[in-house]
């Protein structure tokens, strides 16, 4: 009898701690992360796209409070810390994109891939170093479930000239 109440006890507490350590929505205050409104696509495209247990974000490039963007070479215009705080931007603009599209982050299962991509000279070669922002970011908000997978590369150009642009894939829960 004892031996069927502790295993109760473990099933109610470990299902406690699941809960709680899912609460993304909750980890981002803890962070003092503020989503930003969402802006409108640049072009002729939607923002995110579902498709069964997928949402696939299109890329986001760093847009700051005033609504102005983080601009400029890599290797050239800025360091690689402010590529890296530049990523880091991006991630929150992506977070505030899942979270329009599911209206909670607790629906995230897992980030599956991320696709960074660094403005930068052909030189640069610690692109890496700068989509970290995102990656580092991710995990913070996700612990393990923000592991990913990740291409981090650099381009001759982007739009409007900005740092980066990231595209992401996670996997949903209903």
């Amino acid at each position: 009898m004892t031996s069927k109440i502790l295993s109760c006890f473990i099933l109610i507490l470990s299902s406690i701690t699941w809960s709680v350590a899912q609460d993304y929505d909750a980890k981002l205050k803890e962070l003092n992360i503020e989503l930003p409104p969402l802006g409108k696509p640049i072009a002729n495209y939607v923002k995110a796209v579902r498709s069964g247990n997928l949402l696939f974000l299109a890329g986001h490039g760093p847009q700051n409070a005033d609504g102005s963007w983080t601009t400029g070479k890599l290797g050239k215009d800025l360091s690689i810390e402010q590529g890296y705080e530049a990523s880091r931007l991006t991630a929150i603009a992506l977070l505030a994109t899942i979270k329009s599209e599911l209206g909670t982050l607790n629906k995230v299962k897992r980030i599956i891939k991320v696709n960074g991509m660094v403005n930068c000279t052909p030189e640069f070669t610690d692109q890496p170093k700068v989509i970290n922002g995102c990656s580092d970011l991710l995990v913070a908000v996700f612990g393990e479930n923000g592991k990913h997978a990740r291409a981090a590369v650099g381009m001759n150009s982007l739009p409007m000239n900005t740092s980066v642009e990231i595209d992401m894939v996670i996997e949903i829960s209903e």
